[in-house]
């Protein structure tokens, strides 16, 4: 198994990416604090984790609030006296809108859950990490690194792009300790992100453009799925990649290469 002996934390554990990459960490080995805020999900994820043969610890917190990340992290750290991975996941789409229509509090909500949110979650989970090494992963995605067309989607776009520059600020800053740090860039997956995600007069900015063969060219337009992404997060995870940090990765059937 490529992380016996390992503990992850992986934020927005209860469903889609997260969950599908905590339950695959889980078959190979790691033991997982899992963190969301919905604690009926959370408690679902754990129970599967555990069904796996691993421990489990259920966590519930908002990754923008900073006393109770903290918190949080804590609890995974004395469970079991150390972390290894953390899987910085938990996002949302927030408010789509034109620009002179979003709100300031609709921008400030996407930036704190996406942006600050990562940079709590990683904070909080140094003290372990410098103990032994291991590997930070950020969900960011293809929009804001490689997708600019998805006009009105500004406040996730940059919250996506300060994750990158995140990612590459502390690959430098954190390598003396053996961590290595580095960014899923996801495009179209089934997830439910939709469910956060408010859209609102969208057709006053967007610029048309149409993809004939599906904007998905590897999948003639067909979404991927969480449990691919888990795959990539086990290989940033594992000592396959013990060489690669600082480095965004598209996972995107080359749908940004053809949108962007």
């Amino acid at each position: 198994m490529r992380l016996a002996g390992k503990v992850a934390l992986v934020t927005g554990a209860g469903s889609g990416i997260g969950k599908a990459a905590a339950l695959l960490m889980a078959q190979e080995g790691a033991n997982i604090a899992a963190l969301d805020r919905d604690m009926d999900e959370l408690r679902q994820a754990v129970r599967e984790i555990e069904q796996q043969g691993r421990e489990g610890l259920p966590l519930q917190a908002d990754v923008s609030q900073a006393e109770p990340m903290q918190e949080a992290v804590r609890q995974a750290g004395e469970r079991w006296g150390r972390l290894d991975i953390v899987y910085a996941n938990a996002g949302i789409n927030g408010v789509w809108a034109p620009l002179d229509e979003l709100q300031p509090e609709e921008w400030d909500r996407t930036l704190a859950i996406n942006l600050k949110g990562t940079f709590l979650t990683v904070k909080f989970a140094l003290p372990y990490l410098k103990r032994q090494g291991g590997s930070v992963i950020v969900t960011s995605s293809v929009n804001g690194t490689r997708i600019f067309s998805n006009t009105g989607a500004t406040a996730y776009s940059c919250s996506k792009a300060g994750q990158v520059a995140f990612v590459k600020m502390m690959a430098v800053e954190l390598a003396r300790y053996k961590i290595r740090v580095n960014a899923i860039c996801p495009g179209a997956i089934q997830t439910n992100i939709g469910e956060n995600t408010e859209q609102r007069d969208l057709d006053k900015v967007k610029v048309p453009v149409e993809y004939p063969e599906g904007d998905i060219p590897l999948t003639h337009g067909q979404a991927g799925c969480p449990e691919q992404v888990a795959q990539l997060a086990l290989f940033l995870a594992s000592d396959a990649s013990s060489h690669i940090t600082g480095t965004p990765i598209w996972i995107d059937g080359a749908e940004s290469l053809l949108m962007g």
